[in-house]
């Protein structure tokens, strides 16, 4: 008898711990969630900025309310100015009208998924929806989505089979807490003041006020339907959500979002940007850096977002383009700190994807094959690295960053393996690693052996006082950086 009522307590003990449950508490959160490993070990995600603002394809993501605002501008574009030439006021025409030219016909999932595979990408994260209210997915609780209006069919679930099936993860992104008070209301006769577009603009509200409990649970039953209905790898939420008046969601939305990774039995990641009121705790989370990075090793997974282009996050027809050398330095920059790059494309309202930012993808996976290893499944190293070239910190900081060269080596470690990166090539070929010189404070084992990872170069080395000397013969084999693999006794 002892041993049958010992067999039903194991039998009770063990389905408490199965059917653990988190509590809108950060104790009980903190208790069991950790990043998964597949987000640690995948570096480098897509982020997809796609909707009905890119018909325009003018100023940038924001020309929605930048068209009901004359003082709204982005350098020398001004949206309002150019609504009113091109399209009317805002009486006649207002955002509401795009929504139809926005058809996506030429919108090839398979095709999508594929570039981004071949880009070296591991997760890729569409928006389903940004600060203008058009759900960018099949919406249960607005007749503003996808499935029923421009394109006519649900984009969001097209994209998730495509890179499901092509074995990376899929994320998707909620920008809708600032809806509310995205569009200005300030002539009587716009459509933002029109009743029956509330559904879409919302209601008149003055900027500074909290949202009400209308607006709240709005929010929470559009965000538990992109949760519920694509199952997202990933959860990104825009600076929205860190507003005074949202405090009663974060505890609420972090418990339901990681529950639901407890019933589909696979690790979830939750990102937020924490830009001012710091409204989740960082171990809890995946911290979110927008166009910035860490300047150190963090002690957490965190992750940057940033765009292809310099201007707009969606496309549009005058947009500057960075180079696939200066994003490659980034990425490997913020892998060595412990970091993933979350880099966005702006989609043309037709569907393709701007050949200049799928040329900047395909080079960046073109290194990626030769060098990825030095990426992707690492872990940081003791420093994250050495050089002149100082990285700022935090968010909209890189503007100010400076291009890295051959003295700028990132650290990265996989196992017993260290992998250095140069950030550039010297004329003469000749690499110095100070940070690896005989007797130096970060690793008392003698280097056994160092490989050329980037080509088939010969090599010598040998390791000084000054530092690990490296002499790569012949010309540079491929762009950007240049890996060396170092072994030791």
């Amino acid at each position: 008898m002892k041993r049958v009522f010992l067999f039903l307590a194991l039998c009770v003990i063990g389905a408490s711990a199965d059917d653990f449950r988190y509590e809108p508490d950060w104790d009980s959160i903190r208790s069991r969630y950790q990043v998964p490993d597949w987000f640690r070990d995948a570096k480098f995600g897509i982020f997809i900025h796609w909707g009905p603002y890119a018909v325009p394809a003018y100023m940038s993501e924001k020309y929605a309310p930048g068209m009901y605002d004359p003082g709204w501008n982005k350098g020398d574009m001004n949206a309002f100015r150019h609504h009113q030439e091109t399209y009317g006021d805002p009486s006649e025409f207002g955002y509401k009208d795009f929504i139809p030219m926005f058809k996506a016909e030429k919108f090839d999932a398979a095709a999508w998924a594929r570039l981004f595979k071949k880009a070296g990408a591991r997760y890729v994260v569409p928006v389903a929806e940004h600060h203008d209210g058009f759900a960018m997915y099949a919406s249960k609780h607005t007749r503003w989505n996808v499935k029923n209006m421009g394109p006519k069919k649900d984009t969001m679930r097209l994209l998730a089979d495509a890179v499901r099936a092509e074995g990376m993860k899929f994320g998707a992104s909620s920008h809708f807490a600032l809806n509310r008070i995205y569009y200005k209301t300030t002539e009587p006769d716009w459509d933002t003041n029109d009743p029956q577009y509330a559904d879409l603009y919302w209601y008149p509200r003055d900027k500074d006020s909290k949202p009400d409990q209308e607006f709240l649970d709005l929010w929470w039953k559009r965000t538990t339907d992109i949760i519920d209905s694509y199952q997202p790898d990933l959860l990104w939420f825009d600076y929205g959500l860190d507003k005074p008046g949202w405090e009663s969601v974060h505890k609420k939305i972090l418990a339901y979002y990681y529950n639901q990774g407890l019933e589909w039995n696979k690790g979830v990641v939750f990102q937020d940007k924490n830009m001012k009121y710091h409204c989740f705790p960082e171990d809890v989370i995946v911290l979110d850096i927008e166009r910035g990075r860490m300047s150190e090793i963090y002690k957490y997974p965190w992750q940057t977002d940033t765009s292809v282009g310099k201007i707009s996050w969606g496309y549009i027809e005058n947009e500057e383009y960075k180079t696939a050398d200066y994003l490659l330095d980034e990425l490997i920059d913020i892998v060595s700190k412990n970091g993933c790059l979350l880099l966005n494309i702006g989609p043309k309202a037709d569907g393709t994807i701007p050949p200049e930012a799928e040329a900047i993808l395909l080079s960046m996976g073109e290194w990626m094959n030769i060098n990825g290893e030095a990426l992707f499944d690492t872990r940081p190293w003791k420093i994250y690295g050495e050089g002149p070239t100082k990285v700022n910190k935090g968010h909209h900081s890189e503007k100010h960053n400076e291009d890295a060269g051959y003295k700028d080596i990132r650290f990265t470690a996989k196992d017993d393996v260290l992998y250095a990166t140069a950030l550039g090539w010297p004329k003469n070929g000749k690499f110095l690693i100070k940070s690896l010189a005989k007797k130096n404070p970060h690793e008392s084992r003698r280097i056994k052996s160092v490989q050329f990872v980037s080509g088939k170069n010969h090599l010598r080395w040998k390791q000084t006082r000054k530092g690990l000397e490296l002499n790569v013969r012949g010309k540079k084999p491929c762009e950007a950086a240049y890996v060396f693999k170092v072994e030791f006794m």
